[in-house]
């Protein structure tokens, strides 16, 4: 009897054991993200967030990255540190290997926690802009162009706009009176000493609604030859129609990237009210590359229309940009690792490799490093001309001396 039962139980245990080889997970690697869907910049989160489960979403209808599938991971932190802190922790516990970060207040207060867990986070066109250095930030990548770069590529632009000389010109800096505000001031500072030109400040206080006061001192009594945008939520929308209510002509106005979406203008009431604002950028805008038509064939096939989100191609395409380079590091990491589930440790190290993605144009040529964790700080430059945005200038870096020193100098 004891004999047949033995037999019994080998039997009931190879089925089991053969049943549940069939029936075993997939292998998957877990991605965690935040985003604001209920705060002051909801305006960017509504979108950006639903975009990186769609570029998931067909990565994984492909057949995922060198055998795992990807999974997200997305929680709201409502633009708030304490919950940024909070939900960072949730996601470590789940297994994340690599973080999409949201705020600049949160990259500030979660950049150590990434470097005791050793889990790379990503603070695309936002973050602490020293942490383009990887060497003092091993674990931070802003993966595109630091507020910094933004800043230097603004006044590289405006430069060019102006004639070739900035000597003796004024321009006014207008930026949400938060960490993020802050950020530029130390290149437009270093600048302003190499090119000579007049600069003023223009704090708008938290949540940004108001700023009357602001443009009509800027359009009455400064009277700049340019303006720079800092902003972000619902105040660029408010600050257009405050430079259109004041007079001062949009053409001499050059939003950073968190002033630079269709929801801004539509907001703002619309591109004939924003005809002639300068936008930059640090991916493509625009509905022209092929990934956005691959992830609408998508819908179609499941016969859905896609996601309104799609529509601010601005906010969308940085989405997509951010997925796509942490679905790179990935499959950078699992390549390295010979098939192996990769750690934080092993992705990091796959972003550290990412070189020559630009997913036909919506990238920049990017090449991320050991030491460059910004992939070098490309911008791109558009316009509101006759109802949308049009390119004018390739990527480039604005003043990339400049900057390398004062990332090199920052405490």
């Amino acid at each position: 009897m004891k004999s047949l039962l033995t037999v019994a139980a080998a039997a009931t245990a190879a089925a089991l054991g053969a049943g549940g080889a069939a029936a075993a997970p997939e292998k998957e690697v877990l991605i965690g993200g935040q985003c604001d869907r209920t705060g002051p910049t909801q305006i960017v989160g509504v979108v950006i967030c639903p975009a990186i489960q769609d570029y998931i979403d067909l990565v994984d209808s492909k057949g995922g990255v060198e055998g795992y599938k990807i999974r997200y991971n997305e929680l709201d932190n409502e633009y708030k540190v304490p919950q940024a802190v909070e939900e960072y922790e949730r996601q470590k516990q789940m297994g994340a290997v690599s973080m999409m970060i949201y705020g600049t207040p949160q990259a500030q207060a979660l950049n150590q926690k990434l470097v005791e867990d050793k889990i790379p986070g990503t603070s695309p066109g936002f973050g602490i802009s020293a942490s383009a250095d990887g060497t003092r930030f091993p674990y931070l990548f802003p993966i595109a162009a630091t507020y910094w770069s933004q800043a230097a590529g603004a006044i590289q632009f405006i430069k060019e706009k102006l004639g070739g000389s900035l000597k003796g010109k004024k321009i006014a800096y207008v930026y949400y009176d938060n960490p993020a505000g802050h950020e530029p001031l130390p290149v437009l500072e270093d600048l302003q000493k190499i090119e000579g030109f007049e600069m003023r400040s223009f704090a708008v206080p938290p949540p940004g609604v108001e700023m009357g006061a602001q443009v009509l001192d800027i359009a009455q009594r400064y009277r700049p030859d340019f303006v720079i945008n800092h902003l972000f939520g619902r105040s660029p929308s408010v600050a257009i129609k405050e430079y259109k209510r004041a007079g001062y002509p949009l053409s001499k106005v050059m939003g950073l990237v968190w002033a630079s979406a269709e929801a801004d203008i539509l907001a703002a009431g619309g591109w004939a009210v924003a005809e002639g604002y300068h936008t930059l950028q640090f991916a493509g805008a625009g509905d022209d590359y092929p990934v956005r038509e691959e992830i609408k064939a998508r819908y179609k096939a499941q016969g859905k229309e896609p996601r309104k989100g799609m529509d601010d191609t601005v906010i969308y395409n940085r989405a997509i940009l951010n997925t796509a380079l942490h679905v790179d590091a990935v499959r950078n990491a699992i390549k390295a690792t010979g098939g192996r589930k990769p750690t934080g440790e092993d992705v990091k190290k796959g972003f550290e490799a990412i070189h020559d993605f630009t997913l036909d144009g919506l990238v920049p040529p990017l090449k991320v490093t050991t030491e460059d964790h910004e992939g070098g700080g490309w911008v791109q430059i558009f316009q509101v001309k006759g109802g949308k945005f049009v390119k004018e200038t390739e990527w480039f870096r604005g003043y990339p001396e400049v900057v390398a020193a004062a990332v090199k100098k920052a405490e």
